[in-house]
C-alpha cells in the first residue's frame, strides 16, 4: 500500500469493523478516529457531546484524523461526520485515498436503533434524523475516490474484499501486489 485508505460514510456502515479486518489483510496500521479522540479525552463521543457540544468535537475530529494521516501508510475510519467539513476531504485526499462504505436507511437503523452511544440520534425521531443525515449527507459522501456498497447481509470479511479489489482496481494502483 502506498497511501492511508480512509473509509467514510455514515454511523452504522461497518467503518470500524471493515478498517479492522483490512489492516489485519494488509498487514498496516488501523486508527479509528473515533477511539482516538475518545482515548485522547478521557470521556466518551456522548460525553465530549454533551460537555462541548458538536462544534468542538467536530475540531478534535479534525485534528485527531491530521495526525494520523500523517503517519501514512494505514486503514484509518472515520466518524460519519468528518468527511463533511471540506479541510478533513482535502486532507484525506492529500494523505490517501478515500472509501465511501454507501449503505442504505434500513441496514443502519438495523445497525444503530438499540445503541445510546450515538449523540445525533438523541432526538424524539432518531429514524427520522438518520434519515435527514443519510439524505443530506449522501451527496457529499459520493466526492469519495471510491464507493463500495455496505449490504446488510454481507459479512465484514465480503464487504472488504469488495473494498481491496474496488481499491486494486484504481490507476495508478495503490496497492502493492506480492
Amino acid at each position: 500500500m502506498r497511501r492511508n485508505i480512509v473509509l467514510v460514510g455514515m454511523m452504522g456502515a461497518g467503518k470500524t469493523a471493515i478498517g479492522a479486518e483490512l489492516s489485519r489483510r494488509l498487514g498496516r496500521p488501523f486508527w479509528d478516529t473515533d477511539a482516538e479522540i475518545e482515548r485522547a479525552a478521557a470521556m466518551t463521543i456522548p460525553e465530549i457531546f454533551a460537555r462541548d457540544g458538536e462544534d468542538f468535537f467536530r475540531a478534535r475530529e479534525s485534528e485527531v484524523l491530521s495526525r494520523v494521516l500523517a503517519g501514512g501508510d494505514s486503514i484509518v475510519s472515520t466518524g460519519g461526520g468528518s468527511w463533511m467539513r471540506e479541510m478533513n476531504r482535502q486532507r484525506i485526499a492529500q494523505h490517501g485515498i478515500s472509501v465511501w462504505l454507501d449503505c442504505d436507511l434500513e441496514t443502519l437503523w438495523h445497525r444503530v436503533r438499540n445503541r445510546p452511544t450515538r449523540p445525533l440520534l438523541q432526538t424524539p425521531d432518531p429514524r427520522g434524523t438518520l434519515d435527514r443525515l443519510l439524505r443530506e449527507r449522501a451527496p457529499v459522501y459520493a466526492l469519495a475516490d471510491v464507493r463500495v456498497p455496505a449490504v446488510r447481509g454481507d459479512t465484514v470479511e465480503e464487504t472488504a474484499t469488495r473494498v481491496i479489489d474496488a481499491i486494486g482496481a484504481r490507476q495508478p494502483p495503490i496497492l502493492e501486489t506480492k
